[in-house]
């Protein structure tokens, strides 16, 4: 373990940046702090002129809705934390825009459950509406989608949910703004003697080890559920940072080597998601290919219909499938845009003949590049 703060945030093209709600919401009152969510968004601001991409996902529905429905006492049932989740999104959506706006920053609101992040079709939606976004120069603001979630909003886990979008799209950095500035070696709360680490090169049973209970109040996540969050995130390539966001302007200060626990990831995103594709997923079909579509692929190109020959199997877009030569030898494995049926109608021809043969107008590749592994 270093035992010097190092910033990892500078540089990273992709960062997704998880806000909890004790940072966004007076506990007694349930309203926004505004002063602290124009700090943050003015963060936001610098890192996309550096021409960083952001996505924020964030806590707080509940919290701020609960007191406009008069739903004041500590427990709320779970159809009243649904009630609550939906007026409250309503709010802290505005409270974005708001915050944003002077920079001249569109804000965009995604609500997604746990789900959405893991069943192949959903995810590859979900991808795509993102990478979308953040091309067109927004910033997606994510929440779990509480009013139809059960067993999310009983967990309450808004930081396995970041570790999901982090690594559903490929984000070189995952920041946890806490109301504990990174991990110790024990709970600091209760042991004076506690000593902070500064780097987690790998998560080992001792590192769990340090994990400690979740402190009272609307945070829910806890020590444990950042742990699990780092697991998911450093697997997929994703550094990832916990870090008291408390302080205004909490990304600058970490921007500049301010303190927080960096743990570090052995791969990039890009290859730990080839990674996932090559050897993660069951096929549940094959596409085979023209000579001229198979060097295209070789040199790093995405797979248009028009190199395809034939279709095997059945699936629906987003399933796994093999890309197979003309000899039969499999040479790739990727995620396809469209389902077997759809694929069957439109091999063969060029992509701008794709709209006129299936009535709608989807994706110019059957398999883009990035869902697609060599093996």
């Amino acid at each position: 373990m270093s035992a010097k703060p190092v910033s990892r945030l500078a540089g990273a093209k992709r960062v997704v940046v998880k806000i909890g709600s004790a940072l966004l919401v007076e506990e007694t009152s349930g309203t926004i702090h505004r002063s602290w969510l124009k700090a943050l968004a003015d963060d936001v601001a610098g890192l996309m002129r550096r021409g960083t991409e952001v996505i924020l996902v964030s806590s707080g529905a509940i919290a701020v809705g609960r007191r406009h429905l008069g739903l004041t006492r500590g427990t709320l049932k779970l159809e009243e934390k649904q009630a609550a989740a939906a007026t409250g999104q309503i709010r802290l959506a505005h409270a974005y825009q708001e915050a944003l706006a002077p920079h001249d920053i569109t804000v965009a609101q995604v609500l997604l459950t746990l789900a959405d992040t893991e069943e192949r079709r959903r995810h590859l939606n979900a991808r795509n509406t993102l990478a979308t976004l953040l091309r067109l120069g927004a910033v997606p603001v994510i929440n779990e989608n509480d009013t139809v979630a059960t067993s999310e909003i009983r967990f309450g886990d808004n930081d396995r949910l970041a570790a999901r979008v982090a690594a559903m799209i490929d984000a070189d950095a995952l920041v946890l703004l806490s109301d504990i500035d990174g991990l110790y070696t024990a709970d600091p709360r209760s042991n004076p003697g506690a000593e902070f680490v500064p780097e987690v090169p790998v998560i080992t049973a001792q590192i769990e080890a340090m994990a400690g209970e979740a402190a009272p109040g609307y945070s829910s996540g806890g020590m444990v559920t950042k742990l699990a969050a780092a697991r998911v995130a450093v697997g997929a390539g994703c550094r990832m940072a916990i870090a008291d966001g408390r302080i205004l302007n909490p990304l600058t200060t970490i921007e500049s080597g301010g303190r927080a626990t960096w743990f570090l990831s052995q791969v990039e995103p890009r290859t730990a998601r080839k990674r996932y594709i090559a050897g993660s997923l069951k096929p549940s079909g094959a596409l085979v290919l023209d000579a001229g579509a198979l060097k295209a692929l070789q040199a790093g190109k995405s797979l248009l219909p028009a190199g395809v020959t034939a279709v095997e199997g059945a699936f629906e877009r987003g399933d796994a499938v093999i890309v197979r030569s003309a000899e039969g030898g499999e040479i790739a494995r990727g995620l396809v845009a469209y389902s077997a049926a759809d694929a069957r109608q439109i091999i063969g021809h060029k992509s701008r003949e794709i709209e006129s043969i299936l009535g709608y107008l989807g994706r110019e590749e059957l398999i883009h590049r990035d869902d697609l592994a060599l093996v």
